[in-house]
């Protein structure tokens, strides 16, 4: 692929753990760590392209409304991501409202950008509005994202679900109907095959 038709900044939102889950006769909790493994491999396979920064939906505020047993797990796995990913040598950013009780403590020491890899930015009890409510103190709350290119969901939805609203304003939006857990790299490999046949005027 050339240089110049691969995104430098992609964003990914990794849906369907619970109905992964379901679909196998397990709690749908248990579909959270299942996650994390195809969550490295997505990594590795990012920076083996050369691409500069990554963000990945971890959880939002309106996620922390479900049952308590679904929001340790899929905060574990959260933790547990960004501690794998951190040891890879990615240049770890954590995005979210840390003064609240739902974000995990042992994620506050990447609230400021840690290491000197690949940009990877987790957002984890991240909210839209709150991110916006920053401009009334001079920026954003995400104001260290750049805008992204491509943004690749998992699980079939056709939406954004809130996610990096500003950054996500020129992106193409490619989907996939397999839920996270089944994650392959060809499903990688056919987005940034799909980026490269798109119009990339930035409304020019």
């Amino acid at each position: 692929m050339p240089k110049n038709s691969i995104p430098r900044h992609i964003g990914f939102i990794p849906d369907g753990n619970r109905r992964w889950a379901l679909d196998r006769g397990l709690p749908k909790e248990a579909g959270y760590a299942h996650g994390v493994a195809p969550g490295l491999q997505l990594y590795e396979k990012c920076r083996g392209c050369g691409i500069n920064e990554i963000s990945i939906y971890g959880f939002t505020q309106d996620n922390t409304r479900r049952p308590t047993i679904q929001k340790q797990a899929f905060s574990e796995a959260c933790v547990n991501l960004a501690f794998d990913i951190a040891q890879r040598g990615a240049a770890l950013l954590v995005v979210g409202d840390e003064t609240s009780r739902q974000f995990p403590v042992a994620l506050k020491q990447f609230r400021q950008r840690r290491g000197d890899g690949m940009k990877v930015n987790l957002l984890v009890n991240y909210d839209w509005e709150w991110d916006l409510a920053g401009l009334k103190n001079g920026g954003l709350r995400s104001d260290e994202i750049s805008r992204m290119d491509l943004i690749v969901r998992w699980g079939g939805g056709r939406r954004l679900s809130g996610f990096l609203p500003v950054q996500s304003v020129y992106a193409d939006f490619y989907v996939r109907d397999e839920y996270w857990p089944d994650f392959e790299p060809q499903h990688f490999e056919h987005a940034l095959a799909w980026f490269q046949n798109q119009d990339q005027t930035l409304g020019g």
